[in-house]
């Protein structure tokens, strides 16, 4: 276990990205075993391997200051933090909470995660002029270097810098899913995508949540303050993809849709406070599970069944009969309006399955 953490810690490495999503693939592949064959002898056995992949598959904490290590230096961008945190058109789409970071590669990264989460015509001016300020001190984007996320197809959502700041940036890169398939067998499709593309999403990003009614029904909780809601969410989202995996080899239109109705829950439930523009960047990302969706209702009402789907939006008061357990939050959107879709409507041959949301209260 040392040598492959000293693997995993190795930065820039393909090595090293190899190995951890191989490593995510048998994580995944064990608890979709432990699950089918909770009688077999290896099952405690089994329990220690994902205890210690787990472990192995943590960041490392960061080192407390102990007041002997140097000061940091001035930050370069300190103009751009600035004007990051009082711009009032940003803080309407990611609330009031100000900047966190203490060096300049990771306010660039903090920045730019939080451009995902706005329209993506606001998004692209301030990518525009985040780049504009780097370059006033020295610094220049740079798309060769740039952390690699597992999903369906290439792409740079934001570059790196060089020059007087050396930091990465990030991109979706399909041949780390195909790495992954490698590991675990068969993960092509877009529920895998999503998981392995979710597993890594939320070991850089601290400003995410889940709201999955499954692993806590009462509140929109924090991934990164509550480790546990962080493993039983990617414990259940891994669950669904299996479940949708063995559903569509059963061929069984209306068991395909059931399973996909539950997939795109855990999907939409990770969420931001407050949530992700629906026009943004991971707006548009998790609509494409919303898309599939669609097709699978149309497969089962072209098979003969009586199928209906809404994603609930606008005013809550008008949808609020339609769904169950919704969630509350006093930030973000519009007061009374639905700020996102959690779970579908659906109207499957008479049987209702209400839908889930959050909402901004109307106080």
């Amino acid at each position: 276990m040392q040598h492959l953490r000293q693997l995993l810690e190795i930065e820039n490495s393909e090595l090293a990205r190899l190995l951890r999503f191989s490593l995510y693939g048998l994580e995944a592949t064990l608890n979709q075993a432990r699950a089918e064959f909770p009688l077999d002898p290896g099952v405690e056995v089994c329990d220690d391997v994902l205890q210690e992949l787990h472990n192995l598959l943590q960041p490392e904490p960061p080192q407390q200051n102990t007041g002997w290590e140097d000061v940091p230096d001035e930050l370069k961008l300190t103009h751009l933090r600035e004007a990051f945190n009082s711009d009032s058109e940003l803080s309407y789409y990611l609330g009031n909470s100000q900047l966190q970071s203490q060096t300049d590669s990771d306010l660039w990264n903090e920045i730019q995660r939080k451009l995902l989460r706005v329209p993506e015509d606001l998004a692209a001016t301030w990518r525009q002029r985040t780049l504009d300020l780097a370059q006033e001190v020295g610094a220049i984007a740079d798309n060769s270097n740039l952390y690699q996320l597992p999903f369906i197809r290439d792409e740079i959502i934001y570059p790196g810098l060089s020059g007087t700041i050396q930091t990465q940036g990030l991109s979706l890169y399909q041949q780390a899913l195909s790495n992954t398939q490698n590991a675990q067998g068969n993960a092509s499709d877009l529920p895998a995508a999503f998981l392995f593309l979710y597993m890594n999403f939320i070991e850089i990003d601290p400003d995410l949540h889940h709201a999955l009614k499954s692993v806590f029904s009462f509140d929109v909780v924090s991934l990164h303050s509550k480790p546990e809601q962080r493993d039983q969410y990617i414990d259940a989202l891994s669950d669904r993809f299996q479940r949708t995996q063995k559903a569509e080899k059963n061929t069984d239109p209306l068991s395909i849709l059931r399973a996909w109705i539950d997939m795109d829950e855990a999907i939409h439930s990770l969420v931001f406070v407050p949530p992700a523009e629906r026009y943004s960047w991971w707006g548009k990302l998790q609509h494409e599970s919303r898309r599939i969706l669609k097709k699978v209702a149309d497969e089962a009402i072209n098979a003969g069944n009586e199928v209906r789907i809404r994603q609930l939006s606008g005013l809550y008061a008008d949808i609020c009969a339609l769904s169950k357990d919704d969630l509350q939050l006093d930030c973000g959107g519009i007061p009374g309006e639905v700020l996102t879709s959690l779970r579908v409507y659906a109207r499957i041959n008479q049987e209702e399955s209400p839908g889930r949301v959050i909402f901004r209260s109307s106080r």
